[in-house]
């Protein structure tokens, strides 16, 4: 079900901010078994590169899944959530940025965006999912409704997207960003290079090539996957600037995503993304303990597994009838 009524903000974020300071010990150990076996499977797989590829790609399944719990920490790090130092939260996001190919700084700035504008249709466009109303996809031009089916197509968006994204896209600069931010782009593409340059050295370019892109591949396509579902989903806010308000936005233009339970732990409980938008202070491992102690989110319908495949058919943002289309509504 939908929160219909309106909660005032400063309501909620007194409720749930005992859920906000990170827990030292909890920060730590998400590390260690985050980055440890993520290691680990990387020298498994080096081992096997030469017995069998195909148990190398088997273990990049699993090798992908900590790919993603790394990412979380990222993610966490950059709202500031992690740690209760700030220098802590840098050095740790700027690590784990750099081993999921993503600079830490600018990253940071443009997800900070997404989550002042989320479910917003006059700002839409930074650090989101590309989403076009009806009216919008009827009066583009044909190489704009073109590209954007590409852009949609579930093809393109979870495997060729993913690639391309953190592969390409965010090698280069954004230059709305402030100093630091861009600089976060040199120094993780320098990091990148370095790695790459080690590794041609030690197990040759070919070796970590042909490791290193399935395990990113998989992490991409999973990722990616969580954020499209995350918000784009039956039932979904979206609202014009001057009626948008932001705990509305919060609980119902993210989606809580209810995972199994090994699913949900390697993804770092980003299913809870409803409360995540309410407070993106909360760190990851305090996410599920906030939904089940607060019994309005209980009342939030979750995104299974099944369900969220319902997602791959959504396309449009009907503004007219308030939800989400496929490309056959542009007819009707």
């Amino acid at each position: 079900m939908q929160i219909k009524s309106k909660p005032d903000h400063k309501v909620w974020m007194k409720k749930i901010a005992k859920y906000n300071n990170p827990d030292l010990k909890k920060s730590i150990w998400q590390i260690v078994n985050s980055l440890v076996p993520y290691i680990a499977l990387w020298a498994l797989m080096i081992y096997f590169y030469d017995i069998s590829y195909w148990v190398t790609l088997a273990l990049a399944i699993p090798a992908a899944g900590f790919m993603v719990r790394i990412f979380i920490i990222f993610h966490d790090c950059g709202h500031g959530s992690f740690f209760q130092s700030r220098q802590a939260n840098h050095i740790v996001g700027t690590i784990a940025g750099i081993l999921t190919f993503t600079p830490y700084l600018q990253w940071r700035y443009e997800h900070a965006l997404h989550h002042a504008t989320s479910g917003d249709l006059d700002k839409r466009g930074t650090g989101d999912v590309w989403t076009m109303t009806v009216d919008e996809y009827k009066a583009a031009p044909f190489w704009k409704r073109t590209s954007y089916r590409a852009y949609r197509n579930p093809f393109v968006m979870l495997f060729v997207g993913p690639l391309f994204m953190f592969l390409i896209a965010h090698r280069f600069i954004n230059k709305k960003g402030k100093k630091h931010e861009r600089w976060s782009v040199v120094y993780t593409n320098a990091a990148l290079v370095a790695i790459a340059v080690i590794m041609s050295l030690t197990i040759g370019l070919k070796v970590y090539l042909l490791i290193q892109i399935p395990v990113l591949l998989i992490a991409g396509a999973a990722g990616v996957w969580l954020f499209y579902v995350q918000h784009q989903f039956e039932g979904v806010y979206w609202e014009r600037h001057e009626k948008w308000e932001f705990v509305t936005a919060a609980i119902q233009g993210s989606s809580f995503y209810k995972l199994p339970r090994l699913l949900q732990w390697f993804s770092g409980n980003i299913g809870f993304h409803h409360i995540h938008h309410v407070s993106s202070r909360i760190p990851n491992y305090k996410l599920e303990k906030c939904h089940v102690e607060n019994e309005v989110f209980n009342r939030v319908k979750p995104v299974t597994l099944l369900t969220s495949f319902k997602s791959l058919k959504f396309r449009l943002w009907d503004e007219t009838q308030q939800r989400l289309v496929g490309f056959a509504g542009v007819k009707k």
